[in-house]
């Protein structure tokens, strides 16, 4: 599939990242599939590998009521409950940016993913250049900043404590992104850092 590039002064290059990057955002994005998501309210996704069973199907629930409603999901999905949620989110025609911690240059693209970019509705998109074509921890590091920075308002089901995701999240409240999270004993730690409660 056909691997377009946008850089700062293509109008296509989301303002976000050069507000939340400044002099360190990327001069070139690299992506496959519809930009136009770009241009919608985006709600980024982060939760950590292990998830309390109540807060998976809270999770999971959540999406399905988003069906039918505009809006784009971004998110690296990467972690099991990340991965399930673009499964859930493709199933249901949802609008949907996935950003890998590589270049998406010369990236194989997964069969699943083919009809979703050929209909406008999946977008991959990378700040990577082509030489970086494996993920490493720096680069999936620097891809959840990435996203965050895209991000209109952060979605984190769960962030284990002293976790890399409540890290994360952390540096996030502290930059003055929105996050959501659902109320409970769980998620103390997250509320108390200032993130808005769900339900």
């Amino acid at each position: 599939m056909k691997t377009i590039s946008i850089n700062q002064n293509n109008p296509d290059y989301p303002a976000n990242i050069t507000k939340y990057f400044n002099n360190s955002a990327p001069e070139n994005i690299t992506a496959i599939g519809n930009p136009d998501l770009l241009t919608q309210d985006k709600l980024a996704i982060f939760c950590s590998n292990q998830c309390p069973g109540e807060l998976i199907l809270k999770t999971y629930d959540f999406l399905r009521k988003q069906k039918g409603l505009s809006g784009t999901f971004i998110s690296g999905f990467h972690s099991s409950i990340e991965e399930e949620c673009l499964r859930i989110l493709l199933k249901d025609r949802q609008n949907v940016i996935i950003c890998p911690a590589r270049s998406v240059e010369g990236m194989q693209i997964r069969k699943e993913y083919y009809k979703p970019i050929e209909e406008g509705r999946l977008f991959l998109l990378s700040p990577f250049e082509k030489k970086h074509n494996r993920i490493s921890a720096q680069r999936s590091e620097f891809r959840n900043h990435f996203v965050a920075a895209i991000a209109d308002k952060i979605l984190v089901p769960h962030a284990a404590p002293n976790s890399k995701t409540e890290k994360l999240c952390r540096e996030l409240i502290e930059k003055g992104k929105t996050i959501l999270t659902f109320d409970g004993k769980h998620n103390r730690n997250l509320i108390d850092f200032g993130a808005r409660r769900l339900f």
